[in-house]
């Protein structure tokens, strides 16, 4: 049985400023905009190449708005990723990797600012987060671990 990960729901306080973040500034390709009817709105972006959505609206989760944490997109060249979005006027903190070498911690617990030594598969990061505070990730991956 496959199972794949669709949508992942990001609570948040102001509907049209996260439309306008996603949309406007992280370049995510709007999918749907449904207000079905006063305090129930759905919004459906997609980030580029990913085949799984992000929604946030209104009605659509009790989680308080800024809450999601540890949110990640995978992009082939970080230093490119950060590049494009601090020139689309996102605040972007990074690259940095865990001086353990592995996944980072919370928080900034154990960040060293800079790529990964020998910037290996998986070992660098970049962060933002949007309006409302919910944090995300970018994660370099060049190669893939077998089987993913």
């Amino acid at each position: 049985m496959d199972l794949k990960l669709e949508v992942v729901v990001v609570p948040v306080s102001d509907v049209d400023r996260a439309k306008d973040f996603y949309v406007g500034r992280l370049g995510f390709r709007l999918d749907a905009d449904f207000p079905i009817h006063d305090g129930y709105r759905i919004v459906q972006v997609t980030p580029p190449g990913s085949a799984c959505s992000v929604i946030f609206g209104d009605g659509l989760t009790t989680a308080p708005a800024g809450s999601a944490q540890g949110l990640h997109l995978v992009v082939t060249d970080i230093e490119q990723a950060v590049g494009e979005l601090t020139g689309r006027g996102v605040d972007v903190g990074g690259p940095f990797h865990d001086a353990t070498g592995a996944f980072h911690h919370a928080g900034g617990a154990r960040r060293v600012q800079g790529a990964a030594p020998g910037r290996p598969s998986y070992g660098t990061f970049a962060s933002f987060a949007d309006p409302d505070g919910n944090e995300w990730f970018l994660q370099e991956i060049t190669v893939r671990a077998p089987g993913r």
